[in-house]
């Protein structure tokens, strides 16, 4: 599922993933930029910019224009939404949904608050809340231990307030810590 969009998306993000890369997407974002000017902005050589940027043309992020000697580029923005629109569509798609077969009512509270995969409020009341709460834990496997970046980094992927949902899962008993260790527990403390 998000294996699959994200390897049809690695050379991208291979592209992408180069510090140089991104400050030129970000100069010729501004205006067109010839090499000239962008290597004096970055205090690189002409031919080091050459090469990212005929990397970044290559995957389609930035045209080239040409005035007698000089080139001239600039971003291309359709290639750049389009890209960014079919990566985060695959990852939607292949975000989780509540499970089936659960007791209706508890269905329907994960669908009021549940949209495309993410937490789309924390729920006030404490019988509702604890379905939200229980159906985030069931995103960490039984039996793993995480350190608090990797609990924090699996949260976010469904809602931005981790630190809460954090203390919530240690103060209802749906995960235990120790020593900056994390781990699902079996039963919730009713």
């Amino acid at each position: 599922m998000v294996t699959v969009s994200v390897e049809s998306h690695l050379p991208l993000l291979k592209v992408l993933a180069n510090e140089t890369r991104l400050r030129l997407i970000g100069l010729v974002s501004a205006e067109e930029q010839s090499v000239g000017n962008l290597a004096r902005s970055l205090g690189l050589t002409e031919p080091t910019i050459s090469h990212h940027l005929a990397k970044l043309s290559e995957a389609g992020l930035i045209e080239m224009r040409a005035s007698g000697t000089t080139h001239y580029y600039r971003l291309n923005p359709k290639s750049l939404q389009s890209m960014g629109k079919t990566l985060f569509a695959q990852t939607r798609a292949a975000a989780p949904k509540p499970a089936e077969g659960e007791d209706g009512w508890e269905a329907r509270v994960l669908q009021s608050f549940i949209v495309e995969g993410r937490v789309t409020k924390i729920p006030e009341g404490l019988r509702k809340r604890m379905v939200v709460l229980q159906w985030l834990a069931n995103q960490f496997k039984d039996g793993r231990f995480y350190k608090e970046r990797e609990v924090n980094e699996i949260i976010k992927r469904f809602h931005p307030d981790f630190a809460t949902i954090r203390r919530e899962f240690i103060g209802h008993g749906l995960m235990e810590r120790e020593s900056g260790t994390y781990w699902k527990t079996r039963k919730p403390h009713k």
